[in-house]
């Protein structure tokens, strides 16, 4: 779809007010130091201060400001006006030097001209773009030699349901555009918004071989049964912040997590 980018920035935009209130996005706690990071990306990131991070769709930057925490020098690009000027206002409470650019992420290199160590993307966010071999060439450009790419997001086996989590509704792999519309937000199910948006589902096959095409090199392949986030239906806490479909357990992969290096 040709104006799938403008279709996103609006929904992506009328989601920024919501978010920033919701207990999802805890932006009080966040304000007063607690991480927006989980245990799984955390691990794959070690010790990264000193190092220059490039963070592709940041939302409005609640990650980029916890790794600028951590001592890197963090810059957060992300497709949503709205969410772009929210990251910075919050950088500023927070006191990191952060750096925000508003940018979808195919147009990345025709405005950003520096290279990076790290270059980060986490949970929800590879759905949004329709060609993987594309954004794939987006991180090996951004990519220093021997640089690393972190990557932690939901595994495609949740994309294939119903929202109610009974039946195989979607397909596993790339076919075509999923455009829906829909009411409220997965930070708060109430939120008085109703949006159209498009999305794609990427197979592990499709996210891998891309990578491999642009010599980027698997390092770490991890999967895990359980997601950091309660935004799908019917979860199950069975730990302190990890979630499972109740009904489903840990039959299935919630989220898988790679570190790949620039060759």
């Amino acid at each position: 779809m040709e104006n799938y980018l403008e279709i996103n920035k609006n929904s992506w935009n009328a989601k920024v007010d919501p978010h920033l209130k919701s207990d999802f996005y805890f932006v009080d706690e966040f304000l007063k130091g607690r991480t927006s990071l989980n245990s799984i990306e955390l691990e794959l990131l070690g010790d990264i201060k000193g190092k220059s991070v490039l963070h592709l769709q940041c939302h409005f930057g609640q990650d980029s400001i916890s790794l600028s925490r951590m001592g890197a020098e963090v810059t957060g690009i992300d497709l949503s006006d709205k969410a772009i000027e929210a990251g910075k206002d919050l950088a500023q409470q927070c006191g990191t030097d952060t750096q925000f650019i508003c940018s979808d992420v195919y147009s990345l290199p025709d405005i950003l001209d520096q290279k990076f160590d790290i270059v980060y993307t986490s949970y929800g966010t590879i759905g949004w773009l329709p060609d993987l071999d594309q954004w794939a060439g987006v991180i090996s450009h951004f990519l220093k030699p021997g640089g690393k790419f972190v990557m932690a997001e939901f595994h495609p086996a949740v994309w294939m349901f119903d929202d109610d989590f009974t039946k195989v509704a979607y397909n596993y792999f790339n076919e075509k555009p999923i455009v829906e519309t829909f009411e409220g937000t997965y930070a708060d199910r109430s939120a008085d918004i109703v949006q159209e948006y498009v999305m794609w589902n990427h197979s592990l096959g499709e996210v891998l071989q891309s990578l491999i095409n642009r010599k980027i090199e698997l390092e770490i392949f991890q999967e895990h049964d359980w997601s950091p986030y309660p935004c799908f239906s019917h979860v199950d806490e069975f730990e302190k912040g990890k979630w499972r479909i109740a009904h489903i357990g840990n039959k299935i992969p919630m989220v898988y997590s790679l570190i790949g290096c620039q060759k």
